[in-house]
């Protein structure tokens, strides 16, 4: 890992594996010419999968100490960035406390600020393409494969009270590393006496396979492994068989998407609703700009951002 050198204008990193294959190198100029946020820059810090503990608080060490470094969007490494920092952090927001992940740094004042935006955007983004009182209407389940960050934040969101009784009764996390998925467990036990929890160690996509054909109708199957961006591949294997009427979300937004693939090739014979991870995107993106430069950004705001990443 090769830190950046000192900014010499205000600058939000992207913390990632391959940063600069992200669109948003490209559109974030253009983003913060519509927000008019001034002279400002991203940069990319690229760490290995699983980097050692030290490489993260070097980071945050540079990121700290710098002054027009302002904050940072991280994926991938959140989960793993949180234990290995938490003594740098001089405020960590509720959801990072309660999921043990870091998405988001930000500067207030002499405050180094960590934050878990990934239960608000990935709300967000689940609510632009699941219908009203789909839980309650259909009694469908939940499958999240892939124990991680975005897995977490999908759980947490789904557990909040306002919702009532449209929730998923279910929802089956399965994951090919145990140690992950104790983690998991863990982390949400006791979030909701509404939803079912269920944790399976599918160390094969074939595991997964059998998962996804278990399901009943209506229901959201997500890849949140990383496979087909930071890593090729799919979780699932070309024979997987969705349930009829169900939801299939990819995450992820670039790379192989041979997960998004194999649901597309069943999309009319199954009546599958396939998204992909662009609003995800959008909104894990517009939440951390958010935070680290203090603006709003809503309504208007986010159709013309939306837009404007499309057009790049």
């Amino acid at each position: 890992m090769v830190l950046p050198q000192p900014a010499t204008k205000p600058t939000l990193y992207f913390i990632g594996v391959t940063t600069g294959k992200s669109s948003i190198m490209k559109v974030f100029p253009e983003w913060a010419k519509a927000l008019n946020l001034g002279d400002v820059e991203i940069k990319g810090i690229d760490l290995p999968l699983h980097a050692p503990a030290e490489e993260y608080r070097k980071v945050v060490d540079f990121l700290k100490g710098d002054p027009l470094s302002l904050g940072a969007l991280i994926t991938t490494h959140k989960l793993d960035m949180y234990p290995a920092c938490q003594d740098q952090f001089d405020y960590i927001d509720p959801f990072a406390e309660k999921l043990r992940e870091v998405s988001c740094f930000s500067k207030r004042g002499t405050q180094f600020r960590v934050h878990a935006k990934d239960p608000i955007s990935s709300g967000l983004s689940l609510e632009a393409f699941v219908p009203d009182n789909f839980w309650q209407t259909h009694g469908g389940e939940v499958l999240l494969i892939g124990a991680g960050g975005s897995s977490l934040a999908m759980s947490l969101y789904f557990a909040q009270e306002k919702f009532g009784d449209n929730v998923p009764k279910q929802i089956t996390i399965a994951n090919r590393s145990q140690p992950r998925l104790e983690s998991a467990e863990a982390t949400l036990k006791g979030i909701s006496d509404k939803i079912n929890f269920s944790y399976i160690h599918g160390p094969t996509p074939a595991d997964n396979d059998k998962l996804v054909a278990e399901l009943p109708e209506y229901s959201l199957i997500v890849n949140a492994t990383g496979l087909g961006k930071d890593a090729p591949g799919s979780p699932t294997t070309d024979a997987v068989q969705y349930p009829k009427n169900s939801l299939v979300w990819e995450i992820n937004y670039r790379g192989e998407l041979i997960f998004m693939d194999q649901a597309n090739a069943q999309k009319e014979e199954r009546n599958l609703h396939v998204e992909d991870g662009w609003i995800y995107f959008i909104h894990g993106w517009t939440q951390v700009i958010s935070e680290v430069f203090d603006v709003e950004i809503d309504g208007e705001m986010l159709t013309k951002l939306s837009e404007i990443a499309i057009n790049i």
